[in-house]
């Protein structure tokens, strides 16, 4: 096992991941920048050296000064979180060139899953089941006309290399095509340095289903259930549930053990999350993330198994800790995200935060890094907690996660809790019927 274990991240997952190593007996050393000197992650760290000024390229994406903090503290591993540089392949790389364990997957199946294109076709080599599309990217208006005339529209495109919506268009028709593809070109530039885009047929009311997976790096791989993801706005998810209201148990076992498999045959090590457009019964490959998710805790809740003391484990070489069968699944839990901004407009709220109290009782978790006199600053993600809620069933889930969301208070700063307070009163909510595009359309017609 780990020594000790750097953590190159910020707010609640550096709290998460700290908390996990304490509880293993390991010592931990946190980075932080200027603006986060006295976050709680770094009030509770063994250690804590600062590498930079508040913008993130200068700290929390400045590999050499990571790396500088590993050898100054003699940290043996370090753990990335989410976000920053957790699925940066080429800092998995240089950790490994200077003897240093990167907890997560190697470099290669980073960058392999990080292609979208590769990722798809890896994905189709593994026996996961994928949207129709192209088979690579697509660099010219005639080529695309002929992919999108052979799957169908509506179709959309996406960047290669990018995520959270941006360089991604839909095309209902060839008319719509050219502009489409331009724009999707222009947007991925512009965003990721890359403007290779590949195209995919549209799926109008699907679920975002997301499979937990683990692979042990040497043949073993297990799934531990699935999330449902589909509440979204600008393609980022707001409330995550498990398991989906949406699946039934032979799905779930149909669709895990298929991931299960495909983590195996590929040799993965450690955390990773496939995802999947859902509809009319069928599965739709999107991507794989090599890395601890967000929305990780409601898993946890429904399995009661640790998934970053999974993650340390597998790292320091002492494999998978269960067996699939040994995964059970028990009742219900759903995530909400409470970030610091407008609850309708969802601009950026940073500022003091003058009262904080979270909610107690059973069943109930906050992931959170604030407190009261806590100043949000505003150079990151405007993620300020996470409350997590379980209960026996989605009945008793619902029951509880309102009565928390009424006893979760943050005042100075404006928060999503408003929104999750009318939400969890919604009848669409409450049957568990939604899709993707629910969410935009009901924030739509509350404008």
């Amino acid at each position: 096992m780990f020594q000790k274990i750097l953590i190159a991240n910020r707010g609640e997952i550096a709290l998460r991941v700290l908390r996990a190593c304490k509880e293993l007996g390991i010592q931990t050393v946190v980075v932080h920048s200027t603006a986060d000197a006295d976050a709680m992650h770094v009030r509770l760290a063994d250690e804590s050296v600062c590498i930079g000024p508040p913008p993130s390229r200068d700290s929390y994406l400045n590999i050499h000064q990571i790396v500088a903090a590993c050898e100054i503290t003699g940290a043996d591993a370090v753990h990335p979180g989410y976000g920053f540089l957790s699925e940066n392949a080429k800092f998995a790389d240089i950790l490994a060139a200077h003897n240093i364990t990167f907890i997560g997957p190697t470099g290669d199946h980073i960058r392999i899953m990080g292609d979208k294109i590769e990722a798809k076709r890896t994905a189709k080599r593994l026996g996961i089941p994928v949207v129709p599309g192209s088979d690579g990217a697509i660099s010219e208006e005639k080529e695309a006309k002929r992919v999108a005339a052979e799957i169908g529209y509506p179709v959309i495109i996406k960047a290669s290399a990018g995520g959270g919506g941006r360089g991604m268009k839909v095309a209902r028709s060839e008319a719509d095509l050219e502009i489409a593809l331009q724009t999707a070109k222009s947007e991925a530039g512009a965003a990721f340095g890359d403007d290779a885009v590949y195209i995919e047929k549209y799926l109008e009311k699907p679920r975002h289903i997301e499979l937990q997976v683990f692979g042990d790096g040497a043949g073993r791989g297990v799934h531990f259930g699935e999330r449902d993801c589909s509440l979204q706005r600008r393609h980022q998810k707001v409330w995550e549930e498990a398991n989906s209201p949406a699946l039934n148990a032979e799905e779930r076992a149909r669709i895990g053990g298929i991931c299960a498999k495909a983590v195996a045959d590929l040799g993965y090590s450690g955390a990773g999350t496939i995802e999947f457009l859902y509809e009319d019964g069928e599965f739709y490959f999107i991507e794989m993330n090599t890395r601890l998710q967000v929305e990780h805790p409601v898993t946890e809740a429904i399995t009661g198994i640790d998934l970053v003391h999974e993650q340390i484990r597998v790292a320091s070489g002492g494999g998978l800790s269960v067996r699939q069968e040994d995964i059970k699944f028990n009742g219900h839990a759903i995530e909400c995200r409470i970030n610091a901004e407008d609850p309708r407009t969802f601009t950026p709220s940073p500022g003091t935060i003058t009262h904080f109290h979270t909610p107690g009782g059973l069943g109930i978790r906050v992931d959170s890094g604030v407190y009261s006199g806590y100043k949000i600053p505003p150079y990151y993600d405007s993620l300020i907690g996470k409350l997590i809620v379980h209960g026996r069933n989605r009945v008793e889930c619902m029951m509880r996660l309102r009565r928390a969301l009424d006893e979760f208070v943050v005042d100075g700063i404006k928060t999503t809790l408003p929104l999750f307070r009318d939400l969890v009163g919604n009848p669409d909510i409450a049957n568990g019927d939604y899709d993707i595009h629910w969410l935009e359309k009901y924030l739509a017609k509350e404008e």
